[in-house]
């Protein structure tokens, strides 16, 4: 039975919202009054069903009753920019701490003591700052809002170790300060997890997930080539604006450099744009200035733009779980919206690499764990220093360190200390978690041989009773919704650009420690160089791969070709006149491609660089370890007379120390500019340098 005081307020503020007549979707009056009431509450509804307009009104009827301030813990800034334009309809006082606001974080935090705000949106990194840490007993909580809420869970798609900290926020909030946790994307499991972390008497709002604005095709593209002339073909025949979803920066960047130049407005959106780039992205592709935005996942969870008229996975996601939040981006306040589903050769190599590096192994957490434990306080540089493992790899090992509280962190100087929780690896837990990640896995790639509705295959893996067929995807209809052949013009097009793509090789301008020079700065650097291809990728990735280690015949000529094609500019406009190579003690391959490609650029092979024996290079995991190993094993050859300018030629780089140790010692001898040229970029696909 409905609390006559709470309806009667809340539906006129839905009226003042959206006019008279307005009337709550089901169960979001009920999710407001549970929260109202002092009780623990989950909402798990599917996109657009307006999740926030729960913490909207509960907030405004909270703040007239005398409570303090709402607190909503998201992790996307995206997410926080759209719904500030939406609680300022209510007339809400909001604010957002995130890294966009550094400048005003003190600002904020006061006027958060002071209960001069309704609501605030807050990053979990930002919550757990000192800053703000520091004040939080001085501020009046009135309502705790975790959006996203799965990933709280160790068994949600998108489990946050950031968020994993929150759990402790949770157990400790006062009885009287309400908690609503909102998420379209939790399976049973996910929701029996956080039930069981919010405690007894929690009230659960779970209604059905099917999207029947939505119609789903799937497109066995296996190659690159194929997608990217797939969807140059056949996104002008899409009306409105849409999503494009890579896994890696990479393929982001790639694809809409293709579109660009192929006359289709688009914009990159990931992790490795600057914060600038990413508001411009949001702005255009939010008035509708561009015809897509080709996105990671950081643009995954929680964008509400409510005319979105397209979906297209340029991969396949993780998860189906993963796959129905994309999705459901599209088509919130539309009649018809349509998602594509492109399948590729690497994409359960990708799945399988995010599921193996999800965890860090037992000997490595203990290794670093033992390490921290017998030394008063380590830097990161110590443990590189120890232990042959990623940069990444120890960042990832401390976070589980911290997060599972083995472990503090003191910030200046940045440190690590042991704390008296007794250590142990809880390898039976992280094992179930990647064992039903590759289920999970698995009924994503079911979904390219159902025969069954989409829709219907997709909700009811979600665990919803509910779904039903919905006479709008490409199964229901018997027929494709757009054609998944490609023409031959367009496949032209895509294999001109793969062809043509070069990849950057950046130069280290930093050493790993002072130990190789005495200072950390690079005083010989290498000049910009350039990449010929991805390692074993369709094209000239994959010539590299079958003759470096098939063939046995050196690298074809296809491959001098090209070379002398992309180092023209250099020889010509810059004037360089010799061409070296890294040198191998196994094997000629490299240097027979180097004379040849400098008899081809027409200009002379100089044999400038020598090398000792060491271990293999692709052995080394981070960069102390990389840089150490070849740093003594390089040296220009006695008695040669070092040019000005050289091309230096290696047939796959990795890490890029190899060249950057070699450009160095040049640099040393009297080279003035060394331009790195590789025939392939190696990168985690195994490269030797």
């Amino acid at each position: 039975m409905k609390n006559k005081e709470i309806y009667d307020e809340a539906s006129k503020m839905l009226a003042e919202l959206y006019g008279r007549g307005a009337e709550f979707r089901e169960g979001q009056y009920e999710a407001i009054e549970a929260t109202m009431m002092n009780r623990r509450t989950l909402v798990v509804q599917r996109t657009g069903w307006g999740k926030s307009l729960v913490y909207f009104i509960a907030t405004k009827l909270l703040r007239e009753r005398g409570q303090g301030v709402t607190v909503v813990v998201s992790p996307l800034l995206v997410l926080m920019q759209n719904q500030m334009e939406a609680a300022d309809k209510l007339g809400l006082k909001c604010e957002v701490l995130n890294s966009r606001v550094k400048d005003r974080k003190a600002e904020i935090v006061e006027k958060m003591v002071r209960d001069e705000l309704d609501l605030v949106f807050i990053t979990p990194e930002t919550l757990f700052s000192i800053e703000v840490q520091n004040r939080l007993k001085d501020i009046r909580i009135g309502l705790f809002v975790v959006d996203e809420a799965h990933c709280i869970s160790d068994w949600g798609h998108d489990f946050r170790l950031e968020y994993g900290n929150l759990r402790d926020v949770i157990q400790q909030l006062p009885e009287n300060v309400p908690l609503l946790a909102t998420t379209a994307t939790a399976n049973d499991r996910v929701v029996k997890d956080l039930m069981r972390q919010f405690g007894d008497g929690v009230f659960l709002s779970k209604g059905s997930l099917m999207r029947e604005s939505l119609a789903l095709q799937v497109l066995n593209l296996p190659s690159r080539v194929e997608r990217y002339a797939w969807i140059l073909e056949n996104i002008s025949k899409l009306e409105g604006s849409g999503l494009i979803y890579c896994m890696t920066t990479r393929d982001c960047d790639n694809l809409a450099d293709f579109l660009r130049e192929n006359g289709v407005e688009v914009r990159a959106y990931h992790a490795g744009r600057s914060e600038e780039e990413c508001a411009e992205a949001e702005y255009l592709f939010k008035h509708n200035r561009v015809k897509a935005l080709v996105a990671t996942i950081k643009l995954g969870m929680g964008y509400d733009k409510d005319d979105i008229a397209f979906v297209i996975h340029y991969q396949m996601p993780a998860n189906i779980v993963s796959y129905y939040q994309q999705i459901g981006r599209a088509g919130r306040k539309l009649p018809r919206a349509y998602a594509f589903l492109c399948c590729g050769e690497e994409d359960q190599k990708i799945i399988n690499y995010f599921i193996d590096t999800a965890f860090p192994s037992e000997k490595e957490t203990t290794d670093v764990y033992r390490l921290i434990l017998d030394s008063d306080g380590v830097t990161t540089t110590d443990m590189a220093g120890n232990f042959n493992y990623k940069n990444q790899k120890i960042e990832k090992i401390l976070s589980f360190l911290i997060n599972d509280g083995f472990v503090r962190m003191e910030r200046s100087p940045k440190r690590y200390y042991a704390t008296p929780k007794k250590y142990y690896y809880d390898a039976e837990k992280y094992n179930a978690i990647s064992n039903v990640r590759r289920q999970e896995m698995k009924q994503m790639f079911d979904i390219v041989n159902t025969d069954e509705c989409l829709s219907r295959y997709v909700v009811a893996a979600l665990n919803d009773e509910t779904a039903t067929d919905c006479h709008n995807c490409a199964n229901c209809l018997g027929e494709e919704i757009l054609p998944s052949s490609v023409s031959e013009e367009y496949l032209e097009k895509a294999k001109d650009f793969v062809e043509r793509a070069l990849i950057e090789i950046k130069p280290r301008k930093m050493w790993p420690t002072k130990e190789f020079t005495g200072t950390l700065r690079i005083g010989h650097q290498n000049q910009y160089g350039m990449c010929l291809s991805k390692y074993g990728e369709a094209g000239y990735g994959e010539m590299v791969k079958e003759d470096k280690y098939t063939r046995g015949e050196g690298f074809r000529d296809a491959l001098v070709e090209k070379g002398a094609r992309v180092l023209e500019t250099l020889v010509k406009k810059r004037g360089v006149r010799y061409i070296t190579c890294v040198p191998s003690l196994r094997s000629r391959i490299v240097r027979d491609f180097a004379e040849r490609l400098a008899a081809r650029c027409g200009v002379e092979f100089a044999d400038l660089i020598a090398k000792t024996e060491t271990e293999p290079q692709k052995a080394m995991e981070n960069s102390y370890h990389q840089c150490k190993n070849i740093f003594e094993a390089f040296y220009v050859r006695d008695g040669v007379r070092v040019p000005e300018k050289v091309i230096l030629v290696d047939d796959i780089v990795d890490s890029g120390w190899t060249m950057t140790v070699c450009g160095f010692k040049l640099g040393e001898a009297g080279c003035e500019e060394v331009y790195p040229f590789a025939l392939a970029d190696g990168k985690s696909e195994g490269g030797d340098n």
